[in-house]
């Protein structure tokens, strides 16, 4: 039995069950026995592998998006390049080779990097040390200034709470003990005031996930873009509201049941695009749009016909793979949705529908 399983077994024996939100928190960031304070996660090697690690084209076509609206919002400098969740920093440095000769954009790129694993930091640091970055553990120290700002797999890490349908009122489901095993169960139902709004498109039984600390990391970014002009882009899967159970587990690139192994897999759940848009209010958001749909309004066909010409074998292979798992609806294009958001004075980004 691992040292996390004990020790959330002997906390729950002591004071009772723990919310999904507080689980996952203990899984993915206590200081000994997270996923991701103790290790790597990403890679072969690790749980699960996100669209920079598969392909270039990725952070490349990502990045050129930044520079254009960052250019379309009149060249502010200096501004703030930031990411929130850069794993490995192998999306940043695609975004900032494919941005190399955009006139102005690195000389008045200041890079801030939000990261709560040391691990990755490390990494990081070697892969973006030439641009000198400043961490950050939360969004809510960025620099006041503008902000261009990628968040790609970030928000459905973060710790959501369950709740079931119970006439009007919400059960919630939580984590208990069974033996030496977690387990989950239902707290009493009881009216939630932060939920009546779904009881009108919600069914007996029908699950709602919530994700309270989304709102501050979105509400400190909107308010930055509202004063000072900026963009923010999210790349994530979920979809425009939550409805039904989307907690999962990964252990090495295998599902597996969330409460087995606390702290030796990766846990996310679906992401809700509509209360994220909800807190970056007063910016305007775009309509969510299918990863693979923006990627190819923005060029990466044309980019991957390039690339084709210096390869064969079976690296031309992996990379018309890589093309198709990004792109393709039945991969990652339709799983994977992106968001754009942007004061309501500047243009719509280029690749959305506003």
């Amino acid at each position: 039995m691992s040292a996390l399983k004990s020790a959330l077994l002997r906390q729950i024996r002591a004071q009772g069950p723990i919310s999904i939100a507080e689980y996952m928190t203990q899984c993915l960031l206590h200081p000994a026995h997270g996923v991701y304070a103790s290790r790597d996660p990403l890679g072969a090697e690790g749980d699960f592998t996100t669209a920079p690690e598969i392909s270039q084209m990725f952070g490349e076509m990502l990045g050129l998006l930044l520079a254009q609206v960052w250019h379309d919002q009149g060249a502010p400098a200096p501004f703030t390049l930031a990411e929130l969740g850069p794993g490995r920093g192998t999306l940043m440095a695609d975004a900032l080779r494919a941005t190399a000769r955009v006139p102005g954009f690195h000389a008045g790129a200041r890079l801030h990097l939000v990261e709560a694993s040391g691990p990755l930091r490390a990494a990081q640091a070697a892969r973006l040390g030439d641009f000198s970055p400043t961490w950050h553990d939360t969004a809510e120290t960025l620099p006041d200034g503008p902000l261009f700002l990628i968040a790609n797999e970030f928000f459905d890490a973060l710790p959501i709470r369950q709740f079931l349908r119970r006439g009007a009122g919400w059960a919630e489901r939580m984590v208990g003990a069974r033996g030496d095993d977690l387990v989950a169960g239902l707290s009493p139902p009881a009216p939630l005031a932060a939920l009546a709004h779904r009881l009108d498109d919600t069914a007996e039984g029908q699950m709602v996930e919530t994700c309270a600390p989304a709102r501050p990391i979105m509400a400190a970014i909107a308010a930055r873009i509202a004063a000072h002009g900026g963009f923010a882009l999210i790349v994530d899967y979920g979809d425009w509201r939550s409805r039904g159970d989307t907690l999962q587990a990964l252990r090495a690139h295998a599902p597996i049941d969330p409460f087995a192994t606390p702290g030796e897999a990766d846990l996310t759940a679906h992401v809700d695009f509509e209360a994220l848009a909800e807190a970056a209010a007063p910016l305007r958001a775009t309509k969510l749009t299918p990863q693979g749909v923006l990627l190819e309004r923005l060029g990466i066909t044309a980019r991957a016909e390039a690339l084709a010409h210096n390869l064969g074998g079976d690296a031309l292979n992996d990379h018309i793979a890589a093309h198709r798992r990004l792109t393709h609806p039945d991969e990652m294009g339709h799983l994977f949705q992106t968001l754009g958001l942007y004061p309501p004075v500047a243009p719509p980004p280029p690749g959305f529908d506003a």
